[in-house]
């Protein structure tokens, strides 16, 4: 990957919160192309869905159960980005919210909110927490960062039931799945937050993520210069 041929990412989320999500896609080797719209930039080889508020419930089978008011047209904007790049088979990156969107685009649900007791190990109106979580061997992150390991949280719901194809590769120590994929997809999802573990944002108590970004541009490059073939 030169400074002349660097994949073009579109980077959609909440203008005010992205620049994170921005800085970590341009360090890697990526120009990040921001933006929350419906319609994918056929420029981009990629997609990367940021964190943000909580996804209507109605939109995985659910009424409200402690979920925090919807941004509705985001929903609606991002499932649409999401559809478009996974029809066509190009790399996506979900973050957060990005992977429970991901879970409920291929169908499936959300655990709105989690128990007090296991709430308060992964939010804190302070700031970020920090938690130990196992990874599955043979996954990207075992093999980046070992069978278990560190890492941030800021999140009060969590992947239920998982979208069709999708696979959990880490999880909490309560269970709570933290990161999903489906390689021949080209999807990888974390519920916790890369964008403030890596570069810059690295932090001393947790694993360093920018391994995770370096790996999804690197594909996005790959694909943009050899597209793969997806059985539709």
């Amino acid at each position: 990957m030169t400074a002349m041929d660097r994949p073009r990412i579109q980077v959609s989320g909440e203008a005010e919160r992205m620049d994170n999500y921005i800085a970590a896609v341009a360090a890697a080797g990526g120009e990040p192309v921001p933006g929350c719209c419906p319609a994918p930039n056929p420029s981009c080889a990629g997609l990367l869905l940021c964190g943000g508020g909580d996804i209507e419930p109605s939109l995985y089978g659910q009424e409200d159960q402690g979920s925090h008011p919807p941004d509705r047209a985001r929903d609606q904007a991002e499932l649409a980005l999401f559809r478009a790049f996974h029809r066509e088979g190009k790399p996506i990156l979900g973050v957060c919210r990005g992977m429970q969107l991901i879970s409920v685009a291929l169908g499936g649900d959300l655990i709105q909110d989690l128990p007090p007791g296991q709430r308060a190990l992964h939010i804190s109106p302070e700031g970020d927490l920090v938690h130990r979580v196992r990874a599955l061997p043979g996954s990207f992150l075992h093999d980046c960062y070992g069978p278990a390991f560190r890492v941030n949280s800021a999140h009060h719901q969590a992947v239920g039931r998982l979208g069709e194809g999708l696979r959990a590769t880490a999880w909490s120590e309560e269970g709570f799945p933290e990161a999903l994929d489906w390689p021949e997809r080209r999807i990888m999802a974390f519920q916790f937050h890369p964008e403030r573990m890596s570069f810059g944002k690295r932090r001393p108590d947790t694993i360093d993520c920018e391994a995770i970004f370096r790996t999804f541009l690197e594909v996005c490059w790959r694909d943009s210069h050899c597209p793969p073939i997806i059985d539709t």
